[in-house]
């Protein structure tokens, strides 16, 4: 910004301070707003935070290791379901991009849902959202203990699931505590290298098929709108994540264009390359005699196929990488929003302190990974085999991810009424959002006695009932702490309210 750029002379400065005139006042204000937490402002390239989003959504481990599951729901109707959530996430996009548009902070969703609906429903979203992200972490953190397992198997090397595990947790600790561009290059060379060698392996195996079209898929052969609406819970956790870069809201260049481009960027990025490896996948399948759904590394088989063996190993271990940049992805911006939490008094101040050199928030960093390496090492101890320990955490994190969907896409329309912005086309945007995300929600949890949405086998029949019983213990815990300081709800308003108004003030100059 202009003003930013003034207000390191020497000749400005002097003159605000000579003159103490308004505007220069409010420049001297807003000349950095993302500075004010203690972070690292102006590091990340739009690249760097695309990459943030993309190593939340790990859309290399779809291709490479869990497609099978998805199709044993869908069918030919599998690209389908990736597109009907591709189309459903970019409303939930468009919903918080009238958020990322005008402000910014490392909140992420839960600065936003404050200002739209209340603290209450901030705090809501806040404890979702962590859930959701430790989970994940957890998840693709026994996903990488399994694969390096694996990996390392065939070298006659043999670790224990706990000490993988802590491996992968701990050089994601380093990489999240020490640089926040050190983690973001990590995640975007990981993410990169892996999305180019898959589709260059997919282009292969397409061409083994001669370039057929595969009309049983294109014509939806055996496909049933139930089958598409089932596979598209699980579509739904293939995106969830891609709204993490707005937790860079301190460290981003131009946070303001900068995420919402990031956020739109990884939803149709991750989607069109989920429904075109998707199509290829099953193409490559047909005629083989072997089913996709029941084959764990789908794109090593086809690789073998192809005569291209060593690609397929090279896609492994990308996956790994993959697995690896999700751990890393999903600390960051779980570390931010107990960093915001606890600058508004929810938790200890202590998990609000940046470190004065490496500028994160180290404290929250810590206590992130610590708890993503802790609650996948007490399973294994109890013998949980580390893909169902996936599965589980995975299923999990869904539900947080589902109900900040939901919180967002409702807060949109009345944060826009509330500043005199609303346009009817926002509130349609609002209202295709949430109808998007119900179907999901209702194939997550079921309806007893439908056909359509019949509810899960044990033990994930639990899991929406162990989220509710969580949302109320913490939610009770917010109410409490609010009646015993009043002050508490007023000062997170307070602060959020101050955030969007220093962005409002330096658009207008």
């Amino acid at each position: 910004m202009v003003e930013r750029k003034f207000s390191r002379l020497p000749f400005f400065r002097n003159l605000c301070a000579f003159t103490n005139f308004k505007n220069c006042n409010m420049i001297r204000e807003i000349e950095s707003p993302q500075s004010a937490h203690g972070l690292k402002p102006d590091c990340l390239s739009f690249g760097e935070v695309l990459a943030q989003s993309f190593a939340v959504i790990a859309p290399t481990t779809i291709p490479a290791s869990n497609i099978g599951l998805i199709i044993a729901l869908s069918g030919n109707g599998t690209w389908l379901s990736f597109l009907i959530g591709l189309i459903g996430l970019v409303f939930v996009s468009i919903n918080i991009n009238q958020f990322a548009g005008r402000s910014a902070s490392p909140g992420s969703l839960y600065s936003y849902i404050v200002k739209g609906l209340g603290p209450t429903a901030g705090v809501i979203c806040g404890w979702s959202l962590v859930l959701a992200y430790l989970f994940t972490g957890m998840s693709t953190l026994c996903g990488f203990a399994n694969f390096s397992g694996t990996l390392i198997g065939h070298l006659s090397i043999h670790l224990s699931s706990i000490t993988l595990l802590a491996i992968g947790a701990g050089i994601a600790w380093y990489a999240a505590y020490k640089e926040i561009q050190l983690s973001a290059v990590a995640m975007l060379w990981m993410e990169g290298a892996s999305l180019v060698l898959i589709s260059i392996l997919c282009i292969i195996i397409w061409a083994h098929k001669g370039f057929a079209l595969d009309m049983p898929q294109l014509t939806l052969q055996g496909v049933t709108p139930g089958s598409v609406a089932t596979g598209l819970v699980l579509v739904m956790f293939g995106f969830s994540g891609f709204e993490s870069a707005t937790s860079l809201g301190d460290e981003a260049k131009n946070p303001l264009k900068t995420i919402p481009r990031a956020l739109m960027g990884s939803t149709i990025l991750a989607g069109t390359f989920f429904i075109l490896t998707t199509y290829i996948e099953v193409l490559g399948f047909s005629g083989t005699g072997v089913s996709i759904a029941k084959t764990e590394e789908p794109l090593g088989f086809l690789s073998q196929q192809a005569g291209v063996s060593f690609l397929g190993e090279i896609v492994a271990f990308c996956a790994l990488f993959s697995f690896f940049a999700c751990v890393l992805g999903c600390i960051n911006p779980a570390a931010r929003i107990f960093f915001m939490m606890a600058r508004h008094g929810l938790f200890n101040s202590q998990l609000g302190v940046a470190h004065s050199s490496n500028k994160t928030p180290y404290i929250a960093v810590t206590m992130c990974s610590i708890l993503t390496f802790l609650v996948p090492t007490v399973m294994a101890f109890f013998r949980v085999p580390l893909f169902e320990s996936m599965g589980y955490l995975g299923a999990i994190s869904s539900y947080g991810f589902l109900t900040v969907y939901v919180l967002i896409s409702v807060a949109a329309p009345i944060y826009l009424h509330n500043i005199r912005k609303l346009k009817t086309l926002d509130v349609v945007f609002s209202v295709l959002a949430v109808a998007f995300m119900m179907i999901p929600i209702l194939g997550s949890v079921g309806i007893p006695g439908s056909k359509l949405f019949p509810p899960p086998e044990a033990p994930y029949n639990a899991f929406p009932w162990l989220f509710v019983i969580y949302i109320i213990i913490t939610c009770g815990w917010f109410f409490k702490q609010s009646f015993r300081s009043p002050r508490l709800v007023r000062g997170m308003q307070q602060e959020v309210d101050e955030v969007h108004a220093r962005f409002s003030d330096a658009e207008k100059l």
